[in-house]
Formats: C-alpha cells, sequence, structure tokens
C-alpha cells in the first residue's frame, strides 16, 4: 500500500464510519473493485484509533458525564441519568461482543464480498428508510430502558456483516423504537466508543503476536486523517439530521447497492 492509497483509505474511514452507510464495506471494496492491496491488520487499527478519538472529541461531555454520574452514585448510594445512560451502552455492547467472539472469524472468511456488500446495502438501507419514515420519533433518551438498549445492541451484533454499517442498523432500531433523530444518532455514536475501543485492543494483540513489519509513518497519516475526518463528519452529520432525516443516505445505499449488482452481472 502506498501513500495514496493510504490517504484514501483514511478518508474513506474516516467519511463512513459514523454515516449510515457502513465503512467496513467502502474500506472493502477498493480491493474487490479496484485490486487494492488489502490494507492490513496495522493500518485497520491506526484508522479505527483515529475514529475512536474524534468521536471521544465530540462526545467528551457525555463521556465526562457518565463517569461523574458513576461517582456520584457511589457517593450517594443512588442511581443517577447519566450513570444509568453509561450502564445501558454497557448493557449494548454485549451482544456485539459475545457474536463478535463467536463468529468474527467465519465472517471475515466467508461474507467478505462485494455481493453480499450489495445486499446488506439494499436490504438494510431500506430498512433505515421506513424507520426513519414511519417511526413517531418522538422520545428523548431517558425514556430508554433495558429491553431497548438490548434491541439495540443486538441490531449492533448485526453490523458484523459487512455492508449493514454499525450505525445505519443502530439508528435504524432507535427510530424504530420511536427516539428523535438526534437521540438516536447520540445513543449509537456512544455506543460505537466500547466497541471500536475493543476491537482495536483486539487486533493490537493479533498485531504484536504476528510481528509484522510497521510503516509509523503511514499508521500517522492514516490515524490523523482519518481522527480529523470522522469529526467533521459527525459535526456535519448531527447538524443535517433534524433538516433532511435519513433520505439521502438511503438513496447513496440503493445506488451503490444496484451499481454494486450490475457490475457483478
Amino acid at each position: 500500500m502506498d501513500w495514496f492509497q493510504a490517504l484514501i483509505l483514511a478518508l474513506i474511514q474516516g467519511l463512513t464510519e459514523f454515516l449510515p452507510i457502513s465503512s467496513s464495506a467502502h474500506l472493502i471494496l477498493p480491493s474487490e473493485v479496484l485490486g487494492w492491496p488489502d490494507q492490513g491488520l496495522a493500518f485497520d487499527v491506526a484508522v479505527h484509533l483515529g475514529t475512536l478519538l474524534a468521536v471521544m472529541a465530540y462526545y467528551r461531555r457525555d463521556i465526562g458525564a457518565m463517569l461523574g454520574g458513576a461517582g456520584q452514585a457511589v457517593a450517594q448510594q443512588k442511581m443517577n441519568e447519566d450513570l444509568r445512560l453509561g450502564l445501558l451502552v454497557v448493557l449494548a455492547t454485549i451482544p456485539a461482543v459475545v457474536f463478535g467472539f463467536l463468529g468474527d472469524d467465519w465472517i471475515e472468511r466467508e461474507l467478505r464480498s462485494a455481493l453480499v456488500i450489495a445486499v446488506t446495502t439494499l436490504v438494510f438501507g431500506g430498512l433505515l428508510w421506513l424507520a426513519d419514515v414511519y417511526g413517531t420519533r418522538s422520545k428523548p433518551l431517558t425514556q430508554l430502558g433495558i429491553a431497548g438498549a438490548l434491541l439495540i445492541g443486538f441490531a449492533q451484533a448485526l453490523a458484523l456483516i459487512p455492508g449493514t454499517s454499525r450505525s445505519g442498523i443502530t439508528i435504524t432500531a432507535a427510530l424504530a423504537l420511536g427516539f428523535r433523530r438526534e437521540e438516536a444518532a447520540r445513543f449509537s455514536f456512544l455506543l460505537s466508543i466500547p466497541v471500536i475501543l475493543g476491537a482495536g485492543l483486539l487486533k493490537t494483540k493479533d498485531l504484536i503476536e504476528l510481528q509484522v513489519p510497521v510503516d509509523w509513518g503511514l499508521m500517522a497519516l492514516g490515524a490523523a486523517v482519518s481522527a480529523v475526518t470522522a469529526y467533521l463528519t459527525i459535526v456535519f452529520f448531527i447538524r443535517l439530521l433534524e433538516r433532511v432525516g435519513m433520505l439521502p443516505f438511503v438513496v447513496y445505499r440503493l445506488a451503490l447497492g444496484i451499481a454494486l449488482l450490475v457490475w457483478l452481472a
């Protein structure tokens, strides 16, 4: 992988990690369609570190409030809303951890293909549109309970399949439960923090065990570009969300899915 390819892949990661269009699909497509070499484990770790830093920076107040809420709950021996939200994030993370542990190797081996991406892009794009149109979009996040968090968590586990989109499927589930668009995106992005962190730690462990040579310049480029791009993308997405909804992303997913099926035909 050369510097140009690294730059493009880092931009793709930053642009697509938090938009409901699937970052994994877009990172697979350059190798499937253009014949680019696989970006490798080290670069994967670098760009995910970048997107993790971006979402933590954007939601730093929420993270601080949840940590502060935990300390306050211990001191007062009483549950509070900030701690409750943090616990729901942890609870909703569990299904993805379990299914990732059980099926990640099989998914990597059997489902990383343009055909799978085309189908999941179309199917889950359609579900996103239905949830956005028919969801009541009335509930604040304070109304999220254990059952709702688990449902969103199981939806997130489906994002292990390339083309599903982790943010897309969790926002879809939250919208279907009646939550407001911005609240659905907020919970989805908070939910991404432990998932990206956990995946990054596992990949770092694999990288250390493999003892492969690392081009630190490319890694730094990937982390920096993906971090800046992801932060700006989150800002753009949140500001756009209430005005235009999910339709532009649904249209993009449908166009991409159809284009891939035509290319495969």
